[in-house]
């Protein structure tokens, strides 16, 4: 099922655009975190909930400072966006580090860990993606209704018990057909809960540029 949080949750940003990958604000918008540029919090404030998160440049985190002008938010739990060695640990406010530019993905993990009582690892959208699976020699057909980086749901006809390994191939659309391995994790009624097992890097970045893409229309 595509991940649709009870309300819309606030994040303030000081940041500058080009430390985030293309597209991963608006996607993050989609998925109920409304990241909101510090600076224009004031037209925001009435109404708005309270702001739970702050995403803050490691060069701009003296703003945030007693003396600086952003003190309001100095207490703000904070995902720093910093270079590859991350950052020192400390600061009880930080709770976490992102190398900039910060993508989709590696934001989400963070956000979902901080904000979030039963936090997922990567988005999943609803869909309805043909599939063609093989067990045993056997091959039957069935339909993806959901998909992740992970995983997804799956409805078929054919019997597989709870553990079972088996071969999954699916078209994406625009990006083209995928050989995957999956098992059967879980059941939820009528569909099967499965994980994708060694995902080659370039199916993860597949499947995750078709649920940004999903997401965005």
């Amino acid at each position: 099922m595509l991940l649709r949080p009870l309300a819309q949750r606030v994040l303030l940003s000081h940041a500058r655009p080009e430390s985030f990958v293309d597209r991963t604000i608006a996607i993050l918008g989609r998925l109920g975190y409304r990241i909101l540029p510090i600076e224009e919090w004031e037209q925001f404030r009435s109404g708005s909930p309270v702001p739970e998160l702050m995403i803050v440049e490691e060069s701009r985190v003296s703003d945030l400072e007693a003396a600086g002008p952003w003190a309001e938010f100095g207490n703000l739990p904070r995902i720093v966006l910093s270079g590859r060695r991350g950052v020192a640990q400390g600061d009880s406010r930080v709770v976490g580090a992102i190398s900039r530019p910060a993508g989709l993905h590696d934001l989400y993990r963070v956000i979902q860990q901080v904000c979030e009582d039963k936090p997922r690892t990567t988005p999943r959208v609803d869909t309805r993606l043909a599939v063609q699976c093989g067990r045993n020699g056997e091959t039957f057909e069935g339909a993806l209704v959901s998909i992740s980086e992970n995983g997804g749901l799956l409805r078929c006809d054919h019997e597989l018990p709870l553990g079972a390994s088996f071969e999954l191939r699916l078209d994406l659309p625009s990006i083209g057909g995928l050989a995957l391995r999956a098992e059967a994790a879980y059941q939820l009624f009528p569909n099967l809960g499965i994980v994708f097992s060694g995902l080659a890097s370039r199916d993860r970045a597949a499947i995750g540029a078709y649920v940004s893409e999903v997401l965005l229309n």
